[in-house]
C-alpha cells in the first residue's frame, strides 16, 4: 500500500502534514509521502491518495484517516472516551480557533485545559497536532501570563517532525529574539490581560474614569507581602475601570511617622511596579480636621475627655459612660483649648465622638478622634500639639480628595459604623467601602514590632533578608513581581479569612520564571570524582541552548575535555561496561572505575556521541576542567559559587491568639553550600534569575567578581535558592547534605545519646502485637483496645528513632543487636564502605527495590554500630590511614618544589609549541601531584605556597620583556582579526598571547595590563601611529559608521525585507572592524552636545503629557450648561458622551454587578415597539412563540462542543444552593440551540411534522472577558431567538431572506438607521451554519461598523449532530435530515440607535419608537401671572393635550409647577422626545401653538384647528428626515477602493471601504492584521485592523469583479465580489 499526502504550498493544511510527517516518523513501513505540485489545481488544499487513488480531501478527515488505518496513538489509543476528546478538539481547531476575534478565549480555554502534559492523553495526539496549526496560522505567539500554554507551545514545537513543518513553511512561531531582552523579561514578567483572573467582585457603582482609589500606609516600617495585596489590589482597580490611585502617608502618629520611611515605602512600590497617580499625606489636612474637630464640639456631637486611659478602657468595656460626656459645650471648647496649646492640663485630654457609649459594637462607643502629643511632627514640626486618630482623618481625608471606594480589609468592618457617622455628622461626601480578606501566610508573622525584633536581634540580616516576608525580602528571594500579582489576582477579592501555604505563590512563580530561567551547572565542590575520557580533545567548546526548550534565548559555550569531574553521589551510580549520558554532551561508554579503601578516585571512560539512544541512562551533569588552569580570565574556567537555602523562620504553621512568637523561632534557617560552577556563570547579573541543572532555580545575590589586586581572592557568585512550590518540606530540604554554616556546626557539637537496642524493641513490639490480636480475638471494649495500640505505635516510633529503620513484621532481630564495644571502628568503618559500595552497585545494576532497600537497612544499622562504638557519627574519612601512609611518602615542602618545577615545564612546552599529547601527559603529572599535595596538606595547593618559584620565574623572564612581547602579540592577534584570517591561524595566536600573559602573571604576581610599563604604553603609541590609516581617515569612518547606523535604523523603522536588513548590517560591522583596525580600539558611539541636550531634555516629555489632561479641562468650553446637560460632546469624546446620554436620558441605570444594567421604561418601550412590530410579522410568517429553560445542564452545553465553545469562556455556572454545592454545576444559557434541538429532535418524526417554526423573547448570560459598555456589550441581555426546521432547503433560503428583510425594516423604519444588507464572509459567518447573512449599521462619530442582526441558514449540520430527521418524504426512501434556520436581534439595537442618532443635547428619538412623541409644555407664567389665568392656561395645554391624544399620537403634559419651562425644554430635549409643543399667552391670543423639532431645534407656528395633522406630517417629516441624514453619512463615508495603499487612509479617515476580495480566511486574516495602527493617532481612535463586514446583496454595477485582483497586495488570487470592509464594534 502507499500512502502519498498531495498539499498547496501556498495555502498548507499544517494538520495533515504535521500528522504525516508523525506516522512517518514512528512507522518506516506505512510511510507516508509528502509532495507540493505546482501550479496547485484541486479546490482543497490537500489530497491524500492510497494507491494513487483519492481517499479524502479535507485537512482534519486526512489526520483522522490516518489515525484510523494506520496509527491509532493519534487518537490517543482505541478508547472511546479519548477519541470523543480528540473528535471535539478537531471540531474547535477547525471552528472556533480559526476566528481571530476568539484567540484571546481560546488562549484562556488552552491555558486551563493543558495543566497536563498534552490535551488528551500523555502522549502527542491529532488534538495537539491541529491546534498547533490553527495557533500557527493565526501567527500566535506564546505569552508568559499563560504559563501552561507556553509551556506545551514550546514543547510540540520542538518535536523533530514539528519543527520540520513549521520551518519548511517558515511558520516557526518564537518570543521575541535578543538575548537582552530576554533577560529583562525574566525580571519583569508582564501581566496584561488577566483581568478577569481569581474571584474579583466588581466594585458598585464603578465607572470608567471616575474611580478613585488610594493607598495609605503609615511610614513606620518596610512595606511587606501583607501591603502588597492592598497596594496591588487598589492599583488593579484604578487600571480596571481606568481611575486614579492615590498614594496617602498616614502620619498621623508623630511618633512613629519618619521621612527616611517613607523614601523606603516609594522604592518598595518602585520595585512593585506600583505608579501612583496622585502623593498625598494626611498632614495635608491637619488644619482642615482642627475645624472639624472644633464643629463637632459646638454641635455637641463631641466631648473632652480627660479620664485616665485605665478607667476609660474599663467604662468602655463595660458599656458605661464618661462622666464628661454631658459636659456642657463652653468646658469642652476651654479644655480643647488646653489641648491644642499642648498645656499640662491639656495632656491629660482627649476628644472623643459622642455616637454610643452602649452599643454592642465596640468601635462606636465614643472613640478617640483627638489626643494631645506635643511632639515634633516629620513634615509639620511643631506647630500642632494635637493630632487626629486614623480612625477620624480617613473619612475626611477619603472624601475631601474624591475617593470613590475605600479598600481595606475585613478586619476594619466592625469600624465602618464609625466611619460613616463622621461623614453624616459632618455632612461630607459618602464613598463606598470594599472589604477583601488580609492576606495571613503560614510560618510567618506580619506585624511590624515582631519583625523589627527579628532584626534587631540579629535573626536576620537587614530588612531585605530572604526570610523576611517583607516586599524588599521576598523578591531578593527570588519572587517575581508577575508572580506576586498572580498571586494576589487568583485570590481576587474573597472576604474569606485563610492562611496561604508559601507552597503556592512558589508554584506561580515557577511557571513564570521556567520558560525563561537561562540553565547552567554548578556541582557541590567538597566531593568531586575525576573522569578521564580517554579520546576527547582538550579545549573544546560546545555550543549549547541557554534553554533547552527556548532557542531564542541564544546560545553558550561549554566547555569539554580529557578531564571532567562529576559528583560523588552520580559517580556511585555507574557501572563499567554501561553508557551514561552527560547532559549537554552525549553518551559516554564507562570503561573502568578506580577505587581506593572502597571509595571511587576515578574513572575512564570513552566517547559515544554518535549513539542517540538516551532511554535507561543515568543522567549526569559534569565540569570539564581547563587543560591550563593558571589564567582564570580564559573561556572555560570554573566559577565558585555559594547557593545558599533558607528555611522559614517561625516553625509553628498557624500561631495561635496566645502563642509567644518567640517560642516558635526556627534554628538553621539559612544554609550555604559551596559549588564549582560553569564559566558562563561569569556572566550572570546581580537579580538574574537561573537554573543550576537537577538543583533547582536560584537569584543571584551577588555577582561573580574576578581576583582583586587588593585581596588576591576570587568573590564568589552568591546564588540564592528558589523553592519551586512542590514540596512539603522546608526549602533547606532541598540542599545537599553537606552544608557549611555556623547554625548547623553548632547542632553537630551536640552529645549524641546512644540509642536503645533495636532487637529488644522488636521483641517488645511483637509482644504487644500479640496482646492486641488477643484482645480483639475475645472481643475487649474498644477504649482498651485503643489504649494497647496507641502504646503499640509508640514502640514503633521508638524502634525508628533507635535504628533508623521503619519496623516490618519481616525484620530479623539477630540483625539490631548491637555490636560490642570491643569490636573496633576500624573495622565498622570498612564494613560500612564495603556495604555503600554494595548499595550502588544495586542502584547503578537497576536491581529491584527490596534488594536495595534490605542493603540500606543493612547500611543504616553498620552506622549505628559505629556510633554507638565510637560515640560519633560516622564520616566517609572517619579513618585517615591512607592519608597519613601519603603524607609520610611526601613532605609538603618537597611536593610543593615538584609542582613549581613541573608548572614551569610545562609552560615552557605551551610556549615552545610542543604537540598535544606531550603538553597533556605533563599536565597529568602536574595535576597529580597538586592531588598528592591536598592529600598530605588538606588544602588546594596555590602559587604562592612557598616565594621559591616566583623567583625562579622572574630570573627566567624579566617583565619589562614579557610585557614588550604581549603587546607585540597582542597587535599581531588585532591584524589577523582585520585581515580576516581564518580561525585557526587567529587561535594559535590568542593561545600564544594568552600564554605570554600567564608568563607575566607568574613572574611578578599581577595580571598583565596595557599601562604595566610606561615602555609598553609608548611603544603601543607607536605601533598604532605606524600604522597606514591617517588621523583624517579615522574621522571619515567614524561619520562612515554613524551614517550607516543611521541607515539601518531607518531600514527597521521601515519594515524593509530581511534581505536588505542583513546586507546594510553587513556593511556596519565592516566598518567598525575597519575602524578597530585602524585604531586598536572597538568603536563607540561619541554623542555630540546637541544629542546630549536632546537626552537631557527628554525626560520633561511625560511631565507634559501628564499636564495636557488638566489644561484641556481648563481650556474646554465643553460643559453645555447646568448638570442636567451632557458634559462631554460627541465628536471630541464619545465614550464619555455614551456614558453620559444612556444615564442622564434616563434609558439605563447602572447595577453593582459589572456588565449588567437595569433598562429603564424609557429604553425598554423602544424594546417594545421593535418587539411588536417584529412579533406580530413573523406570526404572519407562521412562527409560534415558546419559552425553554434559563438553565442547562453540563451533559447538555457541552454536547455539541464545537457550537459551544464560542461561548465556553463566557459561560456563568451556578455551583450552589444557599449554602449547599450543587452535585453538578448548572450553566445559564448563552444561547438556546444545545437546549431546543434535543426537543426538537422528538418532536419532529415525519415530514407532516415540518415546517417548525419557533421563537422565544427571553435574556441570555455571556460573561464578556472585554470591557462591557450598555446596550453594546453586556454581560445580560435581552433578544429574540427564532429556530426553524424545513424539509428542504429552498425552504430555509426563503426564509432566512425574510427575516433578514424583517430586521432590515426595524432599522429602516423603525429606527430611521440605514442598513448594508449581505452575506458574512467565510471568516465571519455563524461557526456551526452553512452561511450567515446580516444587516451592518454605521456609526459615523467613530467611523466603525456595528452587526445590526443576523439571520443564519445552519443547513444539516445541527440536524446531524441532534438526529433531527423525518421519514416519508418521498416513498421508500430513507430518513431525511431536515434544514435549519436561526435568526436573532438583540437589545443592542437600541444602543446603535443612540450613536447613531444622539447629539451634544441628549438623544435624539426616532418618533417610531418613541414612547412621547410630543410633549407639551406650559409658557409664560410669571410672578404676576393670576391664579385665574395659570388655571385657564394649564386648562388649555390639558384640551391640547387630549386633543393630540385622540388623534393617535403619544403626548404627554409637563406641567410640573417647580421647573422653569427652560428648565423643562433642556430636560425633554435630552430625553430626545421628537416634538416639543409650547403654548403660552400670546399663543392663546392668537389660537395657534408653537412647534419645536428635536432633530434640527426648528420651531413651526401652527393654528389650533390644524394642530393634528401637522403634528403628523411634521413627526413623518421627522423620521424621514432623521433617515436621510443617517444615509448622507453613510454614503459620504462608503469608500470604493481598489488600491492597498488608499485603502488604509480611508480606514484611517473613518470609512467603510468596498474592495474586491478573494474570500479566502487566511487573506482576510492579513488584511485585518495589516490594516492595523501601531498607535492611535487621537486619543481614543481604534486600533483595530478592518475585518469583513459583508458581501452586499447588492454589488456595484459597471465593473466584472472577477477581473479585478483581491484588495490585499500579498494576495495573488482573483477577486470573487465586491466585499465591505471596515472596523467594527
Amino acid at each position: 500500500m502507499t500512502i502519498k499526502l498531495s498539499a498547496s504550498k501556498q495555502s498548507p493544511p499544517l494538520g495533515a502534514i504535521i500528522a504525516a510527517e508523525f506516522v512517518s516518523s514512528k512507522n518506516n513501513k506505512n510511510k507516508v509521502d509528502i509532495e507540493y505540485p505546482e501550479p496547485w489545481k484541486p479546490a482543497s488544499n490537500v489530497q491524500l491518495l492510497v494507491n494513487d487513488q483519492v481517499v479524502c480531501d479535507d485537512d482534519c478527515n486526512v489526520g483522522r484517516y490516518l489515525a484510523r488505518t494506520i496509527d491509532d496513538s493519534l487518537y490517543g489509543g482505541a478508547g472511546i472516551l479519548e477519541r470523543t476528546q480528540v473528535d471535539s478538539w478537531l471540531s474547535y481547531s477547525n471552528g472556533p480557533l480559526k476566528n481571530p476575534s476568539n484567540l484571546a478565549a481560546s488562549k484562556e480555554l488552552l491555558n486551563k485545559n493543558l495543566s497536563k502534559n498534552w490535551l488528551v492523553t500523555e502522549q502527542v495526539t491529532l488534538a495537539d497536532i491541529y491546534v498547533l496549526a490553527s495557533l500557527v496560522n493565526l501567527n500566535y505567539t506564546p505569552e508568559a501570563q499563560y504559563p501552561e500554554l507556553l509551556r506545551w507551545f514550546k514543547k510540540i514545537s520542538s518535536l523533530k517532525y514539528v519543527s520540520k513543518v513549521l520551518n519548511t513553511f517558515n511558520k516557526a512561531s518564537v518570543l521575541p529574539a535578543g538575548k537582552q531582552k530576554k533577560e529583562e523579561a525574566a525580571q519583569k514578567p508582564t501581566m496584561a490581560g488577566r483581568k478577569q483572573e481569581g474571584k474579583f467582585v466588581e466594585l458598585p457603582g464603578a465607572e470608567e474614569g471616575k474611580v478613585i482609589v488610594r493607598f495609605p500606609p503609615e511610614a513606620s516600617g518596610y512595606l511587606h507581602i501583607g501591603h502588597a495585596k492592598a497596594a496591588l489590589l487598589n492599583q488593579y482597580y484604578a487600571d480596571t475601570f481606568k481611575g486614579t490611585l492615590i498614594m496617602r502617608f498616614d502620619d498621623t502618629n508623630p511618633a512613629k511617622e519618619t521621612v527616611e520611611f517613607e523614601q523606603e515605602i516609594l522604592e518598595d512600590l518602585k520595585l512593585l511596579e506600583i505608579k501612583p497617580d496622585r502623593f498625598t499625606h494626611t498632614s495635608d489636612y491637619f488644619e482642615l480636621m482642627l475645624k472639624y474637630c472644633e464643629q463637632l464640639i459646638r454641635e455637641g456631637k463631641a466631648f473632652v475627655d480627660d479620664t485616665p486611659a485605665e478607667v476609660m478602657k474599663e467604662q468602655r468595656d463595660k458599656k458605661e459612660p464618661s462622666k464628661n460626656r454631658n459636659n456642657p459645650v463652653e468646658k469642652n471648647l476651654q479644655l480643647w483649648e488646653e489641648m491644642k496649646k499642648g498645656t499640662e492640663k491639656g495632656q491629660t485630654c482627649c476628644v472623643r465622638a459622642k455616637i454610643d457609649f452602649a452599643s454592642a459594637n465596640g468601635c462606636i462607643r465614643d472613640p478617640t478622634i483627638y489626643r494631645c502629643k506635643p511632639e515634633s511632627h516629620p513634615r509639620t514640626l511643631n506647630k500642632y500639639k494635637v493630632y487626629p486618630t486614623y480612625d477620624f482623618a480617613c473619612p475626611i481625608v477619603d472624601s475631601i480628595e474624591g475617593v470613590t471606594h475605600t479598600l481595606r480589609t475585613t478586619e476594619y468592618t466592625d469600624r465602618d459604623p464609625q466611619f460613616f457617622w463622621f461623614i453624616e455628622a459632618l455632612k461630607l461626601r459618602r464613598p463606598y467601602i470594599w472589604a477583601y480578606s488580609r492576606l495571613n501566610m503560614t510560618n510567618t508573622v506580619l506585624s511590624k514590632r515582631k519583625l523589627t525584633w527579628f532584626v534587631d536581634s540579629g535573626l536576620v540580616d537587614g530588612w531585605d533578608d530572604p526570610r523576611l516576608p517583607t516586599v524588599r525580602g521576598i523578591l531578593r528571594h527570588g519572587l517575581t513581581v508577575e508572580g506576586l500579582k498572580q498571586f494576589i489576582i487568583a485570590q481576587g477579592g474573597s472576604r474569606s479569612v485563610v492562611f496561604m501555604e508559601w507552597d503556592k505563590i512558589w508554584a506561580i512563580n515557577k511557571k513564570i520564571i521556567d520558560p525563561i530561567a537561562f540553565r547552567f551547572t554548578a556541582l557541590q565542590s567538597d566531593d568531586l570524582v575525576r573522569v578521564n575520557v580517554l579520546d576527547a580533545v582538550d579545549d573544546q567548546f560546545l555550543e549549547v541552548q541557554y534553554h533547552p526548550k527556548s532557542p531564542e534565548l541564544g546560545m553558550k559555550k561549554v566547555l569539554v575535555g580529557k578531564k571532567i569531574f562529576i559528583e560523588r553521589v552520580d559517580a556511585d551510580t555507574l557501572k563499567s561496561g554501561e553508557k551514561a549520558t552527560f547532559i549537554s554532551w552525549g553518551n559516554l561508554m564507562i570503561e573502568n572505575i578506580k577505587k581506593a579503601a572502597g571509595r571511587i578516585t576515578e574513572i575512564d571512560a570513552r566517547l559515544k556521541l554518535d549513539d542517540k539512544d538516551y532511554k535507561n541512562t543515568v543522567k549526569l551533569t559534569w565540569l570539564a576542567e581547563k587543560g591550563d588552569k593558571d589564567d582564570y580570565k580564559k573561556d572555560g574556567e570554573l566559577v565558585p559559587c555559594v547557593a545558599v537555602y533558607f528555611d522559614h523562620i517561625i516553625s509553628k504553621n498557624v500561631l495561635g491568639k496566645d502563642d509567644d512568637f518567640k517560642d516558635f523561632i526556627t534554628k538553621d534557617t539559612r544554609k550555604e553550600v559551596k559549588m564549582l560552577g560553569e564559566s558562563e556563570l561569569k556572566n550572570v547579573k546581580q537579580g538574574q534569575i537561573v537554573q543550576l541543572q537537577r538543583k533547582g532555580f536560584f537569584r543571584c545575590d551577588v555577582p561573580y567578581g574576578p581576583m582583586s589586586d587588593l585581596t588576591s581572592r576570587e568573590r564568589p557568585l552568591i546564588l540564592f535558592y528558589i523553592p519551586d512550590g512542590h514540596t512539603n518540606s522546608s526549602p533547606v530540604a532541598s540542599a545537599p547534605k553537606e552544608v557549611n554554616t555556623k547554625e548547623s556546626n553548632k547542632s553537630k557539637a551536640n552529645a549524641v545519646k546512644s540509642p536503645a537496642n533495636g532487637a529488644s524493641i522488636l521483641a517488645a513490639i511483637k509482644s504487644q502485637g500479640d496482646k492486641i490480636r488477643s484482645l480483639k480475638s475475645s472481643k475487649a471494649d474498644k477504649e482498651a483496645v485503643e489504649k494497647e495500640v496507641k502504646a503499640l505505635l509508640a514502640l514503633k516510633a521508638d524502634f525508628k528513632n533507635a535504628t533508623g529503620v521503619e519496623w516490618k513484621a519481616d525484620l530479623n532481630p539477630s540483625d539490631f543487636e548491637i555490636k560490642k564495644s570491643s569490636e573496633s571502628g576500624e573495622s565498622l568503618n570498612q564494613q560500612i564502605l564495603d556495604q555503600g559500595n554494595k548499595v550502588r552497585e544495586l542502584k547503578a545494576a537497576k536491581a529491584n527495590k527490596a534488594a536495595i532497600d534490605e542493603s540500606v537497612k543493612l547500611l543504616l544499622k553498620l552506622k549505628a554500630d559505629y556510633k554507638a562504638a565510637t560515640g560519633k557519627d560516622w564520616k566517609p574519612e572517619a579513618v585517615t590511614k591512607d592519608t597519613k601512609e601519603a603524607q609520610n611518602k611526601s613532605g609538603p615542602d618537597s611536593l610543593n618544589q615538584k609542582i613549581l618545577d613541573q608548572g614551569n615545564k610545562v609552560r615552557e612546552l605551551k610556549t615552545a609549541k610542543a604537540d598535544k599529547a606531550t603538553v597533556d601527559e605533563s599536565v597529568k603529572i602536574l595535576l597529580s601531584l597538586k592531588a598528592e599535595y591536598k592529600a598530605a596538606t588538606g588544602k588546594d595547593w596555590k602559587p604562592e605556597a612557598t616565594p621559591k618559584d616566583t623567583k625562579e620565574v622572574k630570573n627566567k623572564s624579566g617583565p619589562d620583556s614579557l610585557s614588550q612581547k604581549i603587546v607585540d602579540q597582542g597587535n599581531k592577534v588585532r591584524e589577523l582579526k582585520a585581515a580576516k584570517a581564518d580561525k585557526a591561524t587567529v587561535d594559535e595566536s590568542v593561545k600564544i598571547l594568552l600564554s605570554l600573559k600567564a608568563e607575566y602573571k607568574t613572574a611578578t604576581g599581577k595580571d598583565w595590563k596595557p599601562e604595566a610599563t610606561p615602555k609598553d604604553t609608548k611603544e603601543a603609541k607607536d605601533a598604532k601611529n605606524s600604522q597606514n590609516m591617517p588621523k583624517k581617515q579615522d574621522g571619515d569612518l567614524n561619520q562612515q559608521i554613524v551614517d550607516q547606523g543611521n541607515k539601518v535604523r531607518e531600514l527597521k523603522a521601515a519594515k524593509a525585507d530581511k534581505a536588505t536588513v542583513d546586507e546594510n548590517v553587513k556593511i556596519l560591522l565592516k566598518l567598525k572592524a575597519d575602524y578597530k583596525a585602524a585604531n586598536g580600539e572597538d568603536w563607540k558611539p561619541s554623542a555630540p552636545v546637541e544629542d546630549k541636550k536632546k537626552k537631557a531634555k527628554a525626560p520633561e516629555a511625560p511631565k507634559a503629557s501628564k499636564q495636557a489632561p488638566k489644561a484641556s479641562k481648563e481650556a474646554e468650553s465643553g460643559k453645555t450648561g447646568t448638570r442636567l446637560g451632557l458634559e462631554a460632546k460627541k465628536a471630541e469624546n464619545l465614550p464619555d458622551w455614551y456614558s453620559q446620554v444612556i444615564t442622564k436620558g434616563e434609558m439605563i441605570e447602572y447595577y453593582d454587578v459589572s456588565g449588567c444594567y437595569i433598562l429603564r421604561p424609557w429604553s425598554y418601550s423602544i424594546w417594545d415597539k421593535i418587539k411588536d412590530f417584529f412579533d406580530s410579522e413573523i406570526k404572519k410568517l407562521g412562527v409560534q412563540n415558546c419559552y425553554f429553560p434559563i438553565f442547562v445542564s453540563k451533559a447538555v452545553l457541552e454536547r455539541e462542543k464545537t457550537h459551544i465553545a464560542d461561548f465556553a469562556p463566557e459561560v456563568a455556572w451556578v455551583t450552589k444552593s444557599g449554602d449547599s454545592e450543587l452535585a453538578e454545576p448548572i450553566a445559564i444559557r448563552p444561547t438556546s440551540e444545545t437546549v431546543m434541538y434535543p426537543a426538537y429532535a422528538k418532536w419532529i418524526q415525519s415530514y407532516r411534522d415540518l415546517p417548525l417554526k419557533l421563537n422565544q423573547w427571553n435574556n441570555v448570560v455571556r460573561w464578556e472577558f472585554k470591557h462591557p459598555q450598555p446596550f453594546l456589550r453586556t454581560r445580560e441581555f435581552l433578544w429574540q431567538e427564532g429556530h426553524s426546521a424545513f424539509l428542504t432547503k429552498p425552504e430555509a433560503d426563503e426564509e432566512v431572506l425574510t427575516i433578514l428583510e424583517l430586521y432590515a425594516r426595524i432599522y429602516e423604519e423603525y429606527l430611521a438607521i440605514p442598513v448594508v444588507r449581505g452575506r458574512k464572509t467565510e471568516k465571519e459567518k455563524f461557526a456551526g451554519g452553512d452561511y450567515t447573512t446580516t444587516v451592518e449599521a454605521f456609526v459615523s462619530a467613530s467611523g466603525r461598523a456595528i452587526q445590526g442582526a443576523t439571520s443564519h441558514h445552519l443547513g444539516q449540520n445541527f440536524s446531524k449532530m441532534f438526529d433531527i430527521k423525518v421519514e416519508g418524504a418521498e416513498e421508500g426512501c430513507e430518513k431525511t435530515f431536515v434544514f435549519q434556520n436561526s435568526w436573532g436581534l438583540t437589545t443592542r439595537t437600541i444602543g446603535v440607535m443612540v450613536m447613531v442618532h444622539g447629539d451634544d443635547k441628549g438623544l435624539v428619538l426616532p418618533p417610531k419608537v418613541a414612547s412621547v412623541q410630543i410633549v407639551v409644555i406650559p409658557c409664560g407664567i410669571t410672578a404676576t401671572t393670576t391664579a385665574e389665568e395659570r388655571k385657564t392656561l394649564m386648562k388649555e395645554c390639558e384640551k391640547l393635550e387630549k386633543t393630540l391624544a385622540d388623534a393617535g399620537l403619544l403626548v404627554k403634559g409637563d406641567y410640573r409647577d417647580n421647573y422653569s419651562p427652560g428648565w423643562k425644554f433642556n430636560h425633554w430635549e435630552l430625553k430626545g422626545v421628537p416634538l416639543r409643543v409650547e403654548l403660552g399667552f400670546k399663543d392663546l391670543e392668537k389660537s395657534q401653538v408653537t412647534f419645536v423639532r428635536r432633530d434640527t431645534l426648528e420651531k413651526s407656528f401652527v393654528k389650533q384647528e390644524v394642530v393634528c395633522k401637522f403634528a403628523k406630517e411634521l413627526l413623518e417629516s421627522v423620521q424621514r428626515s432623521m433617515f436621510d441624514k443617517a444615509k448622507k453619512e453613510l454614503n459620504d463615508h462608503l469608500k470604493h477602493c481598489q488600491d492597498w495603499s488608499a485603502f488604509c487612509g480611508h480606514l484611517d479617515k473613518k470609512n467603510l471601504i468596498l474592495a474586491p476580495f478573494c474570500g479566502r480566511i487566511e487573506c482576510e486574516d492579513e488584511i485585518k492584521k495589516d490594516s492595523a495602527r501601531d498607535e492611535a493617532e487621537e486619543a481614543g481612535a481604534p486600533l483595530m485592523g478592518a475585518k469583513g463586514l459583508c458581501i452586499p446583496f447588492e454589488q456595484p454595477k459597471g465593473q466584472d469583479v472577477e477581473k479585478l485582483g483581491c484588495i490585499h497586495p500579498k494576495c495573488g488570487s482573483k477577486a470573487k465580489y465586491w466585499t465591505l470592509f471596515g472596523r467594527s464594534y
